[in-house]
């Protein structure tokens, strides 16, 4: 009870007595304060300790250490500061240009020597971390275009070893008759126009690729009494190609080794391609400097080796643009499968000429159409400078492509048709317009000439990019009728990638002494 005394405005007192209720705190209440007290003041002391020991000005007040501690507590400390000044050094260095005097260390064990000796402040620090990485990105990217040039060169020149094996051959064909024996043999000779054969026909001036092309199509075959096959070849490697075949017969298939120079007809008046292919500034455009101009500084290296692609000498090569000449060349067929050199064989191929092309010429894979965009996203967009008048006109951009390399074509249709004068008529629009048009060989003016003759096969049938694309699927290698290695990476160079050559080695045969004399090794 509390006693409380109220004057009232009369000058009485009156004294009132009321019940006010006690103040107490709970003994809960105590413990748990107790309880976080003693979990902090331990933090606390150590925080005071480690701020003492840091070496920093003493604290004589409690104002100082709270400000000292409080960024601690509250989980920020100096390193963030710090971290917020560096960025905002290294934006400022950002705008401004390394001076070309400026010595940078060679290493960072250098630099760090440096800094102990120079005492260097933050923005000179800043400035020479700047120049040093600016010159490892040169550094690096010169690199890059340097193994791009060696790749080009490497892809673009004759092994030594199959350069060997055509040297050798040649001469067994001039010391040895049997290298030089008839092929066929003259009671054959009426098969290689036989329309109830399977007709298979390759332009190569590689004798090693040309026998793994043979080799694979005849033991994946079910019926290899069916095939012939027609080499056909340049005039300074028929030799060897003849010894080659005349030496290892692939009985019971037929093979007919032919050099270009055999066939009479062709001569500048009747194949204008021979006149662009021995143009001068055509063959300076593919064979000369190809370095000349390229700007490394502002060229990436992934348009750079497009443009060494591009210059590929392969590309006004006469057998790649024979293929557009395959009724003349083969008057008396009526269909044939032209394959490339780079490509293997391993399915049963015989159904292909059961395949109904409705009308078209040519049989071929579309490739615009699969998962792997990089093989399989193809459009006339990325063959054709779009931005010439003549191409915009005349073109559609997204037009899907096709492949070259393992084609069905029927001569009969295509007897009938104008493409080789299409094909004409661009290649010369191409020359006159300094090779403008487009830059990648014989598949162009393909794409314009065959445009309304080419009937979709089924992609099994031929699977692309094993010299370009080392994701390649194994499983749809596994699974392809033909596999094709186009591309720079061939299999019979040192460059190709590894676990796609063992497809076509193994078609290979390293017992032949030619092969082992040559050291062509497994």
């Amino acid at each position: 009870m509390r006693s409380i005394t109220i004057s009232s405005s009369n000058g009485f007192t009156d004294l009132m007595k009321v019940k006010v209720a006690a103040r107490h705190v709970s003994y809960r209440t105590v413990f748990h304060t107790v309880l976080i007290l003693a979990f902090l003041l331990p933090f606390v002391f150590i925080l005071t300790a480690v701020v003492t020991l840091e070496g920093v000005n003493k604290c004589s007040s409690i104002d100082c250490l709270g400000r000292r501690l409080g960024p601690k507590l509250l989980g920020r400390g100096d390193s963030e500061r710090y971290l917020t000044d560096f960025y905002t050094i290294l934006n400022q260095v950002h705008s401004e240009e390394v001076p070309d005097d400026l010595k940078l260390p060679d290493n960072f064990k250098q630099l760090v020597s440096e800094m102990k000796s120079n005492k260097y402040n933050a923005n000179e620090f800043a400035l020479i971390l700047k120049g040093m990485m600016e010159r490892s990105e040169r550094e690096i990217r010169e690199s890059k275009f340097q193994e791009l040039m060696n790749k080009h060169f490497t892809a673009t020149s004759i092994p030594k070893g199959i350069h060997c094996l055509s040297l050798r051959l040649t001469d067994e064909y001039s010391s040895n008759a049997h290298a030089r024996k008839q092929l066929p043999s003259p009671e054959l000779l009426p098969l290689l126009s036989d329309n109830s054969y399977h007709h298979f026909v390759v332009f190569t001036d590689n004798i090693l690729a040309a026998s793994v092309v043979v080799t694979s199509a005849v033991r994946s075959s079910l019926r290899p009494e069916k095939i012939v096959f027609h080499v056909i070849t340049d005039k300074k490697t028929y030799a060897g190609m003849h010894s080659w075949f005349a030496l290892n017969p692939v009985s019971p298939s037929i093979v007919e080794v032919k050099g270009v120079h055999q066939f009479d007809w062709l001569t500048k008046d009747s194949v204008p391609v021979l006149e662009a292919v021995e143009n001068h500034g055509v063959r300076n455009h593919y064979h000369g400097n190809h370095v000349a101009g390229a700007n490394h500084s502002v060229t990436s290296p992934r348009v750079f080796a497009s443009k060494l692609l591009a210059r590929s000498p392969k590309y006004i090569s006469l057998l790649n643009h024979l293929r557009i000449y395959l009724p003349e060349l083969f008057p008396n067929l009526d269909k044939v499968l032209f394959l490339d050199d780079d490509i293997v064989i391993q399915r049963d191929l015989s159904p292909l000429w059961d395949i109904d092309l409705g009308g078209k010429v040519n049989g071929a894979v579309e490739t615009c159409k699969g998962e792997d965009s990089l093989v399989m996203g193809k459009r006339f967009k990325i063959y054709f400078n779009f931005s010439h008048p003549l191409v915009a006109n005349k073109l559609d951009p997204e037009e899907c492509a096709w492949a070259f390399g393992m084609n069905i074509f029927d001569l009969r249709t295509w007897r009938k048709t104008d493409i080789r004068e299409i094909y004409h008529s661009w290649l010369k629009e191409n020359l006159k317009s300094n090779l403008t048009l487009w830059k990648l060989g014989t598949l162009p003016p393909a794409l314009i000439a065959f445009r309304g003759h080419v009937h979709p096969i089924d992609p099994s049938w031929h699977v692309l990019g094993l010299g370009y694309q080392n994701n390649t699927s194994l499983e749809s290698v596994k699974k392809a009728a033909v596999i094709h290695y186009n591309g720079q990476l061939k299999p019979w160079l040192e460059i190709g990638y590894e676990h796609l050559r063992p497809f076509w080695s193994k078609y290979v045969n390293y017992s032949n002494d030619f092969i082992k004399n040559c050291h062509i090794l497994e």
